[in-house]
């Protein structure tokens, strides 16, 4: 048996300890292991267990994890969501669709805290969902909005996205999070534009909502405004080079938590949650980064990137046509992984075809993420589908996919622009760090 053939049946098998339910972290590390040492003994297979787990843990950058998944939970908890989202409607909801622009103008913002998609639709859709169906909203464009304003939060930096990407290619986080701004806000406005198309076709779908006073929007603007400061601080001092992404990320999460004791808007209760919520999510994400890097030793031992890149190679399709059919993959794996399982996965394999094909890194990893965000609302696993669900008992599935469709034709129409215009994705980090 070759070794390609072993990295082929390798790579089966994780995909089938995947559908089984076998968390990926652990369906990487056990094919990893085993895999090295059928090609190259156990001893080889426990000093890369050992190394790799220790350089992983050890891995200065991944700091910015924990520390942002901490500043969204306090946020969360101490209920500044909210106020995002109240800003954002005392400004739009007068206008036709107005409750669930807000929406996902608060998804945006939120995102800017909180780095993942599923806390930013369970956060907005706690807050969101109930007033849109005291005001009469139709339930497909209420959960619509809500499952795909959170995918937002995949793109919108600081995105754990990004940086699980950065880690895995040893690409620079502070790049990828710049790249990740103009297409985040592309892309939030699309998501208005697809509201606007859907309430000018069916009106009653998101009725025009009561216009709130001058003063009633700015006072509701100056609550969000310790947040909002907190994003920009966060965001903007890595832009500006005043401090590096993981300096942000402490900065941002001590400043929200200081917010949070001057505002005593937290128990004790509260804040015990969000240390515990951060201590589980942040676990999850560095076994999953654990068990990218000891998978990634057995698949450049089987050469099965060599193999795929020169399998594409031979189709005759050209740059774009090989990346078209990478994106294409995407979308059937979309279909039953979730977005961080496609990223470890993938990544391994696909970014030494993109470099190979003359693609800027950069960009393909704004382009990855979108895709991947894609999947997080097409059936059938969907994840902020459900996650809205589990919000909206009541709404039947069928429901929340039909009302994510004109957001999925959006976020095609932003994935194509920035491939035809890839300075979306590379003006800001270009002229940032030249």
């Amino acid at each position: 048996m070759t070794d390609l053939t072993i990295g082929i049946l390798g790579l089966a098998c994780m995909f089938g300890l995947m559908i089984l339910r076998t968390p990926v972290a652990f369906a990487m590390l056990l094919v990893g292991f085993f895999g090295i040492w059928v090609l190259d003994g156990v001893n080889r297979a426990g000093a890369v267990m050992m190394t790799e787990t220790y350089s992983s843990i050890s891995n200065y950058n991944l700091i910015v994890v924990p520390m942002f998944v901490l500043l969204g939970n306090i946020a969360s908890e101490a209920g500044f969501s909210r106020s995002l989202y109240d800003a954002a409607y005392a400004w739009v909801g007068r206008f036709r669709g107005g409750l669930a622009t807000a929406s996902v103008m608060g998804c945006a913002a939120f995102s800017a805290v909180s780095g993942s998609s599923v806390a930013t639709a369970v956060t907005i859709g706690r807050v969101a969902l109930p007033e849109m169906r005291r005001l009469g909203y139709g339930d497909s464009l209420s959960t619509g909005s809500i499952a795909a304003g959170g995918t937002l939060g995949f793109l919108i930096p600081p995105s754990t996205g990004f940086v699980i990407y950065a880690i895995l290619t040893e690409e620079s986080i502070g790049r990828l999070f710049m790249a990740g701004i103009l297409p985040g806000i592309l892309m939030m406005a699309l998501f208005i534009g697809a509201i606007w198309l859907v309430t000018l076709r069916n009106p009653a779908l998101g009725p025009k909502g009561d216009p709130a006073p001058l003063a009633d929007r700015i006072k509701l603007f100056g609550k969000a405004t310790p947040l909002l400061a907190v994003i920009f601080l966060s965001i903007g001092g890595i832009y500006a080079g005043i401090f590096t992404p993981v300096e942000a990320s402490g900065i941002g999460a001590g400043l929200v938590i200081l917010i949070a004791l001057a505002t005593r808007a937290m128990n004790r209760a509260g804040y015990a949650k969000a240390i515990m919520d951060t201590v589980r999510t942040s676990a999850m994400l560095y076994m999953i980064v654990i068990g990218a890097n000891v998978l990634n030793p057995f698949l450049a031992l089987t050469d099965i990137t060599v193999a795929l890149s020169e399998g594409m190679a031979a189709m005759g399709l050209g740059r774009y046509g090989t990346l078209v059919l990478i994106l294409l993959s995407y979308v059937v794996l979309g279909m039953f992984l979730d977005g961080l399982a496609m990223l470890v996965v993938t990544i391994p394999i696909y970014y030494p075809i993109i470099l190979g094909l003359g693609f800027d890194p950069i960009w393909f990893g704004v382009i990855a993420v979108i895709v991947i965000e894609m999947g997080m609302i097409t059936p059938p696993v969907g994840l902020n589908v459900f996650v809205v669900k589990g919000v909206a008992k009541d709404v039947p599935m069928k429901t929340i996919f039909a009302g994510v469709f004109p957001f999925l034709a959006a976020m095609i129409v932003c994935l194509v622009l920035i491939i035809l215009f890839p300075q979306i994705a590379l003006l800001i980090p270009n002229s940032m760090f030249g």
